[in-house]
């Protein structure tokens, strides 16, 4: 099968693109790092239009950023779909997850097999899930008040 590729594009490797997706995820994580807790620091976000937010708040900060990159696209549309969910866990969550990649990184440079790492991922969200479904506990209505 022949493939035409534009002559144009810019073609790398798989590490390259590895790292390059790791990279992105640390870089969101590095902007929304410094909101976490009562004691993180206000952003100032300017539109094009030279509209001016000031805010700590992980979604707003994510609402309103112009993500390009792919991978950091998702990671924060990820977040605020948590956000959506439960009203929380914005900037938790991009830090979690880049936090996650930081690690993978180091551990693929020492040349691990990203398959393994991945299957140890699926290995610990299934831990994660027996847990939570033996701890786990119905909150009333009454209770929420």
């Amino acid at each position: 099968m022949l493939k035409v590729v534009n002559p144009n594009a810019d073609i790398i490797g798989k590490n390259h693109a590895l790292a390059m997706n790791i990279q992105a995820a640390k870089s969101l994580m590095g902007v929304v790092k410094s909101n976490l807790g009562p004691s993180g620091t206000m952003k100032m976000l300017v539109s094009g239009a030279g509209t001016i937010k000031i805010t700590k708040d992980g979604k707003v900060l994510l609402d309103e950023m112009q993500i390009q990159h792919p991978t950091a696209s998702i990671i924060a549309r990820t977040a605020t779909a948590q956000d959506d969910i439960t009203g929380d866990g914005t900037t938790s969550n991009v830090l979690f997850t880049g936090e996650l990649l930081k690690q993978a990184s180091i551990h693929l440079s020492e040349g691990l097999h990203p398959r393994v790492l991945v299957e140890g991922f699926e290995m610990a969200r299934d831990r994660l899930m027996k847990f939570v479904d033996e701890f786990k506990f119905n909150v009333s209505e009454e209770k929420k008040a």
